[in-house]
């Protein structure tokens, strides 16, 4: 689990997940691209599945505040791929969120998968 500080790699990717919650970033198609891997896959809390541009699409026409986010953690479960998990909320749904982020080549960290999950009470 991420402890800041005692995996530098872990604090990028969890910065880097931060980015992609800002409105802000997601509003700018070239800089929310920046963070995507070309081959990036979402599954939406509410099923729909997502592939890179469907998705950066979405994030430009977004206009919501951002989530409140808690609980969030790191893993390594490779030397190149790092899970992120934490919970969204916003107004009337709580989402569980988890991404997979990868490195390839000694290059950045990019969001390879994400996944929301509806929390029912």
């Amino acid at each position: 689990m991420h402890t800041s500080g005692a995996d530098p790699d872990l604090d990028d990717v969890v910065a880097r997940e931060r980015r992609l919650l800002d409105p802000v970033v997601r509003r700018c198609r070239d800089t929310a691209g920046h963070l995507l891997d070309p081959d990036f896959r979402e599954f939406g809390a509410f099923g729909r599945v997502w592939d890179r541009d469907s998705i950066l699409a979405a994030m430009a026409a977004e206009d919501a505040p951002p989530p409140d986010v808690d609980g969030i953690a790191a893993t390594r479960v490779g030397a190149d791929t790092v899970l992120v998990t934490y919970r969204a909320r916003r107004p009337g749904r709580t989402t569980l969120r988890s991404s997979l982020w990868r490195r390839r080549d000694g290059s950045d960290w990019l969001l390879y998968f994400h996944q929301g999950t509806v929390q029912r009470s």
